[in-house]
């Protein structure tokens, strides 16, 4: 399974903590959340690889902050980040009979006024954990989980960085949006050449550009970028290793509903050499509240899917089949997924019963909706397959990064 969920940034990066609320491993095994009983927050560990899942409650001495963070890692314990004092406390935690074994991992401090730190998305592998500190005038990588002496500063890039998204299985290339000189640029950085950076999308020279999602088996990305609306960000796509430029399709955005903000948050896995099948869920946020919605480069239409009730908004992952896992807590679940299979042959790709509005059931794990809406106008053939490889798009020089 591929899960990554990253929020578009706010005006003080603190606000928009990727995987805010829920963080799912990349294989889809483990799910850590914070989450509070009697006005109390504690870390919450789900498993989510076994027949049913189930939460195992991990609380600490003492109750945490609202602002603490939690991430799982691969073999069940949690990475846990306390500001104290300002002071960036790492520690993993674990459950011991009934109560909660803690093993600190060492501390960052952030000495400049107004630099914030926060955890990176989970990684491949599930080893190692990451947090990016962002400065004044620049921003430094961190391995804080998995390193043999503790918190490591890995890479120093010049430019307050947000966003965070892994472009390979091997952990060595991270794609950060950098604001430099005016403008947000995504960019590379080679966590094997000693923090080697190297620019990744240039849309266009006064465009913001952001890489929100990024599919290391089929090569498929999601990118933000005011490129072709100035001063209005769309979503477009496009496929590391393809000299063909980002397209931004009707089929990306929601026109019934302008106001309606749409955010990428999981890749379907598994689909080598085909990006235009891949599937990739979104989370609509709108003036009705929140909903699901599935897209794939050859369907050209997002599917509206209901979330189900207590979604723990914008987490998720694929199954390599097809299937949209999503996790939920309600007062008679506390621990649940959903299991939600868009019916993208069934009907045609062109609309059908299975295009579901946010208010619709999901019955059996399956959205079930109403009559379609009309297909969008023909786009352009998606291209043929090529290997996933971080390597240009547009006028981004990456591909001695892959040779080296």
């Amino acid at each position: 399974m591929t899960a990554c969920a990253i929020e578009p940034p706010a005006a003080d990066e603190e606000d928009s903590v990727p995987g805010a609320g829920c963080t799912i491993t990349v294989d889809g095994a483990y799910a850590a959340r914070l989450t509070q009983q009697e006005g109390s927050w504690y870390p919450e560990r789900w498993t989510l690889d076994g027949p049913e899942p189930y939460a195992v409650p991990l609380p600490c001495n003492q109750p945490e902050e609202p602002d603490t963070e939690v991430q799982p890692l691969g073999d069940g314990r949690v990475l846990i980040r306390r500001l104290v004092d300002g002071r960036h406390h790492f520690a993993l935690l674990y459950p011991t009979g009934p109560g909660t074994g803690e093993l600190p991992l060492g501390a960052v401090e952030c000495r400049d006024e107004g630099a914030s730190l926060r955890l990176l998305p989970p990684a491949p592998g599930g080893v190692h954990a990451y947090a990016l500190a962002v400065g004044p005038r620049s921003s430094a990588v961190w391995l804080v989980a998995g390193g043999a002496f503790g918190p490591e500063q890995l890479a120093v890039v010049p430019g307050r960085c947000s966003g965070g998204v892994w472009l390979d299985r091997a952990r060595r290339m991270l794609a950060l949006d950098r604001e430099l000189g005016g403008r947000t640029k995504a960019v590379v950085v080679d966590l094997e050449r000693a923090g080697e950076v190297s620019p990744l999308l240039q849309i266009a020279a006064d465009s913001d550009d952001r890489l929100l999602l990024a599919d290391p088996d089929s090569g498929l990305i999601l990118v933000g970028s005011d490129a072709p609306s100035p001063g209005q960000e769309r979503l477009g796509w496009g496929v590391l290793g393809s000299t063909l430029p980002v397209r931004f399709p009707e089929s990306l955005r929601v026109p019934e509903c302008p106001d309606c903000v749409v955010t990428p948050f999981a890749a379907q896995p598994g689909q080598v050499l085909v990006p235009e099948s891949c599937a990739v869920a979104l989370r609509i946020d709108g003036p009705l509240g929140s909903w699901v919605g599935a897209w794939r480069p050859r369907a050209r239409r997002i599917w509206h899917l209901p979330a189900p009730e207590g979604w723990l908004t914008g987490a998720g992952v694929w199954t390599q089949d097809g299937v949209l896992r999503l996790p939920y807590a309600t007062g008679e679940v506390p621990c649940g997924v959903a299991a939600v299979a868009v019916p993208w042959g069934e009907t045609g790709e062109h609309g059908g019963p299975g295009d579901a509005g946010p208010g619709d059931p999901v019955r059996d794990g399956t959205a079930a909706g109403a009559s379609g809406t009309p297909g969008e106008p023909a786009e352009p053939d998606p291209p043929g397959p090529v290997a996933a490889r971080p390597v240009p798009l547009q006028q981004a020089p990456l591909a001695r990064l892959v040779t080296n």
